[in-house]
């Protein structure tokens, strides 16, 4: 099992750090470099991928906290398996108060190890025991969820079409999960509103499709989940996102191939057969959409993704429509086609995309 492999590891690495302790030699620990510089692009792969990049830390007078911190964190981690127990990332901040002076003063600090550990070992860190708290997302349509009831083992079927006004959310672990369905598509909505909107009038329904929110950038589960269901069942996915550099560069970039911070586990939680709907620079003008001015943050962004983002250096019609955003100096939301009736996104947008699927961003 997995856990095992990851207790293995912890169990390995401290033995090492022992060794090294034992004959008077300062330890070292040494992970992967988490950031775009690190990271390939290969279409044919699909997602981004490590580089040989490393960063060690040895344990000196300036780093003993943050070695400290690492080395609890893993024995926290062991502490879980053992016990076939979960621990979220904020219990497993408030348990480092009891570590003295490697204790952690903010959230993000323990975030930030977790997922060190997590690189160190080449697992995802459902293995060693830790979840996160979000929410993995919503989902409706033509979907059947086959899951099993905790207690009794017995399975369940759950019908994403019978919610009412409601919709299924995504589990923070989505591995034991089957599907049935006969949808042709998954539509991925960064917008908690739009999804509502579309789920509202049944689109679902009329498209023969899946909707799945992401409320913003998706989280693993969210992400694992539509990787699953896409490739179990051979379907597309199609995202359909604001028109910004946030919603480009963050929002779907890190649906389809991954992050840099995450690289280590890019391969098992993106979605490299998405591609991009909307909303593009495009849309704007044929769509004659209200707007807003880039701010110099969007304008940054939008001149990062294309100078050393490796997805987007990779595809040309990607430059493009990037560089038609910056030209226009305009960005846009999902909500932008209620200037033309609040049902119009359902009515005439999505419907005439769909029917040009080919002409989809990358």
């Amino acid at each position: 099992m997995a856990e095992n492999k990851a207790r293995a590891a912890i169990l390995d690495c401290a033995r090492q750090i022992k060794t090294h302790v034992d004959k008077k030699r300062k330890p070292t620990l040494q992970f992967p470099k988490r950031s775009l510089s690190n990271v390939t692009y290969d279409e044919k792969e699909g997602y981004f991928k490590l580089k040989k990049g490393k960063i060690t830390r040895t344990l000196t007078y300036n780093t003993v906290k943050t070695f400290a911190q690492t080395l609890r964190m893993m024995a926290l981690s062991k502490e879980a398996i053992d016990a076939s127990e979960e621990v979220t990332k904020r219990e497993a901040y408030y348990v480092s108060k009891n570590w003295g002076e490697a204790r952690f003063e903010e959230q993000p600090e323990s975030d930030t190890v977790i997922e060190d550990v997590e690189a160190l070992f080449g697992v995802n860190r459902e293995q060693l025991g830790f979840i996160p708290e979000e929410k993995g997302g919503e989902v409706a349509g033509e979907l059947i969820v086959i899951d099993r009831d905790r207690t009794t083992g017995e399975q369940i079927e759950i019908d994403c079409t019978r919610f009412g006004s409601g919709a299924y959310s995504v589990p923070i672990s989505v591995e034991e999960l089957e599907f049935k369905t006969k949808a042709d598509f998954i539509l991925a909505i960064e917008t908690a509103g739009m999804f509502q909107r579309l789920n509202n009038h049944s689109f679902w329904r009329t498209a023969n499709c899946i909707l799945v929110s992401m409320g913003g950038v998706p989280t693993r589960a969210c992400r694992r989940f539509i990787r699953r269901l896409s490739e179990q069942n051979r379907m597309p996915v199609y995202a359909f996102v604001d028109g910004d550099p946030y919603g480009y560069g963050n929002i779907y970039r890190t649906l389809k191939v991954g992050s840099g911070n995450a690289a280590h586990i890019n391969e098992f939680f993106c979605v490299p057969e998405a591609s991009f709907l909307g909303v593009t620079p495009y849309d704007i003008e044929k769509y004659d959409l209200p707007t807003h001015p880039l701010t110099e943050v969007d304008v940054k962004r939008a001149r990062d993704l294309i100078r050393n983002d490796p997805f987007f250096r990779h595809h040309k019609p990607w430059q493009k429509a990037i560089q038609k955003m910056l030209k226009m100096g305009q960005r846009v939301e999902q909500q932008a086609f209620a200037k033309h009736s609040l049902n119009y996104v359902l009515d005439t947008y999505l419907p005439e995309k769909l029917s040009h699927v080919d002409k989809f961003l990358p």
